[in-house]
């Protein structure tokens, strides 16, 4: 009866850098969804619906880290996660292969110094354990997910149940 009442909205995360493109055209489109129709194409559709966190110039922390990487490995595979240096950029004054850090502890510390050593943005839907890396695509398709959740065309039970951050 009172099933309205316990539903959560969508924690959207994104961890942005204001010098890289990417994540500024991230964040962008993240708010634009919130204020306008979504998706932009159909006039009459309403915006999205979720709590955006925009945390800027700061990376992941190491247990943040760990979750992420855990949202990008496919959840009928038994692969395992990506390695960490999926986070890392190719930006010059980014670490060389021999000098990359190996663990999330390590990952969160370099960003923490170098932030251009990181791929900007770092965008997670902590309820919906999908995540993007320095991708404006990926950012559509946690905007497009959304989407379907609000449109029924998915239902709730049949997306992932986090046990991260927000859930």
């Amino acid at each position: 009866m009172f099933s309205a009442f316990s539903k959560r909205l969508p924690q959207i995360s994104i961890f942005h850098h204001p010098s890289s493109p990417p994540s500024t055209k991230a964040l962008a489109m993240l708010r634009s969804s919130l204020s306008g129709p979504f998706p932009p194409n159909k006039p009459d559709a309403p915006p999205l619906d979720f709590n955006l966190e925009v945390i800027e110039s700061t990376p992941p922390t190491p247990e943040q880290l760990r979750t992420i990487l855990s949202y990008l490995t496919p959840k009928d595979s038994a692969a395992a996660p990506p390695p960490y240096s999926t986070f890392l950029s190719s930006h010059p004054s980014a670490a060389g292969v021999s000098e990359q850090p190996q663990s999330a502890v390590g990952i969160a510390n370099l960003g923490a110094q170098n932030p251009n050593a990181l791929k900007w943005p770092v965008v997670v839907d902590w309820n919906g354990g999908k995540a993007s890396i320095g991708d404006v695509d990926g950012v559509k398709g946690i905007l497009e997910a959304l989407r379907q959740r609000r449109d029924g065309e998915v239902k709730d039970e049949d997306t992932h149940q986090s046990k991260g951050w927000f859930s």
